[in-house]
């Protein structure tokens, strides 16, 4: 268990899946739909390149919504601009 598993229990996002799919139209080479998760919101999405590179990338995805998480920032919604 992580850090944040301690902290934000079944709201941690974690990469529950990395599979290969076929290219978008128009697109070519290797291409991999990752899901990560939380026990409430399955976030989904596509990316070209290595099987590593994509796993990798959905997993720092998941970091980065979990540091948003333990922040008090919602994981949900976009940052909102500071005002100057």
């Amino acid at each position: 268990m992580s850090d944040a598993s301690d902290i934000l229990g079944d709201r941690e996002f974690v990469v529950t899946e990395v599979v290969a799919v076929d290219p978008p139209s128009g697109e070519s080479g290797k291409w991999y739909r990752y899901t990560i998760s939380n026990a409430s919101a399955p976030i989904s999405g596509i990316r070209s390149g290595s099987l590593k590179s994509v796993k990798q990338y959905a997993q720092e995805f998941a970091r980065n919504l979990n540091e948003r998480a333990l922040l008090g920032y919602s994981s949900y919604g976009a940052r909102q601009p500071q005002k100057k």
